[in-house]
This record gives C-alpha cells, structure tokens and sequence, in this order.
C-alpha cells in the first residue's frame, strides 16, 4: 500500500525505490523474555529473516536500512545475543549490496558488536529524511526535508468485536511542523507495542495525534482512517 508519493508500505516494512527500511527488530528479546522466566519458543528471529528474504526478491531489494534499535538490551550482551545479532547482519550483507545501520536509543553497544560496519543517526534518501525518532534530530526541521520516517513508537491499536479483543500493529502517518511524518512498527514479531488509544507517547515527534491517520496490518494493510474518529467510535460504544 502506498503511503506517500514514493514511500510504500510492505507487510512490517517501508520502501522506497529499491531501499527496504527495517525498523525495531530488537534483537535478544526473546533471551530477555527467557531470563525473566518466560517460555517463548524460539523461531522470532528466523521469521522474521524469512519475510525480509521474501520481500528482497518480489520487490528487488538492493539496499536495507535499518532504523534504529537492532538490539534489545540497554548493556553488555551475551556471547549468544552478539552470536545472533552477528549471524543476522551476516545473511542480510549475502542478500543486499548495501546495509545502513541507524542508532537507535537501545543500541549503546552496537558500535562494538560491529565494528565493521558504519553506524550513522540518520539517513536521508532525496527529500525523506529517515532517524529512529527517540530524539529530534537538526535535519528535521531544514526545508528541503518534506517527509521523516520514525520508529521507537512501536505504534499498534487494539480492536474489540463483541468480548473479542485483538491488538494489531500499525503504521501512522501525519504532520511534525508541516512535515508529512510516517511512524513506523516494530519489526519484533513478539513486541505488539504502545496502544495509540490508550497509552502515554514516546516519541517527541508526536504530541497531538488525533489528526494521524492509522494503517492496520494483518493479511494485509487497511486504511483505518483517523485516530480521531476512532476514538469517537470508543467512546460511543
């Protein structure tokens, strides 16, 4: 589905031209899901390297960026979750000729897991400026920028039909200052995310977000119309 003149939404991902953008995989979230006592049986990651894989080819992927947050943990990670996050970047370089790495506010040790690779804050594609979104960066507010892509929200909204409730992930698009602002889910298929209708916002990029028009993902992606209106249906029911 199209969310913009040149910006296109595929399953969990974006993309623009021949660029896939990946945001919030949080890698090591099932070992941290494991310490803290919770059964998850393992196969996140493989997944999710599977419908990156798929969507490589049908859309001739040639280069991936990756916004923000490819690991989980805050600190010192494990021999396993450095093993993980190492095999994980190995596989997509056998498939892309390009991978650009964006620090998200998780990824205070990525320099050192990889330090072969060139870890930036942001990218910028033409006049679409790409950042993880936990800070404001310079760039946003420069006037050649007419579109910034976010993740770090881990958009997603919850629908109830009857006594069944079902929360979805989601892509947002609206305004930052007169600039289109798209946000983006989180790619983790385990991380359902933050309740636009009903939990406190993280990113400083969104305040108001009534006017945001909200894109639902299942079997494939559906225009849900404005956050607004939704929430008028909440409160009518």
């Amino acid at each position: 589905m199209k969310l913009s003149k040149n910006i296109a939404a595929e399953n969990l991902f974006l993309i623009i031209g021949d660029a896939l953008i990946i945001s919030d995989i949080h890698l090591g979230y099932e070992e941290s899901l494991h310490k803290q006592g919770f059964f998850i049986p393992k196969g996140n990651v493989s997944e999710l390297t599977h419908i990156i894989n798929n969507t490589i080819v049908k859309k001739s992927i040639k280069k991936i960026i990756l916004n923000g947050d490819l690991v989980h943990s805050f600190g010192k990670l494990s021999l396993k979750e450095r093993y993980v996050v190492k095999e994980f970047i190995t596989d997509l370089k056998k498939k892309v000729s390009k991978i650009i790495i964006i620090k998200g506010n998780h990824d205070n040790v990525l320099e050192y897991i990889l330090p072969e690779e060139k870890i930036v804050k942001e990218h910028i594609i033409g006049d679409v400026l790409i950042t993880h979104g936990d800070l404001i960066n310079s760039n946003a507010n420069k006037k050649e920028i007419r579109t910034i892509i976010i993740g770090h929200e881990h958009p997603s909204i919850t629908i109830s039909l009857g006594y069944r409730t079902e929360k979805y992930k989601c892509f947002l698009k609206g305004f930052y200052k007169k600039k289109e602002l798209i946000v983006m889910p989180s790619c983790n298929m385990l991380i359902e995310g933050t309740d636009i209708l009903r939990e406190k916002l993280l990113s400083p990029y969104l305040e108001n977000i009534d006017s945001f028009n909200v894109y639902i993902i299942g079997d494939k992606i559906y225009d849900f119309g404005k956050i607004s209106a939704l929430k008028d249906k909440m409160s009518n029911s």
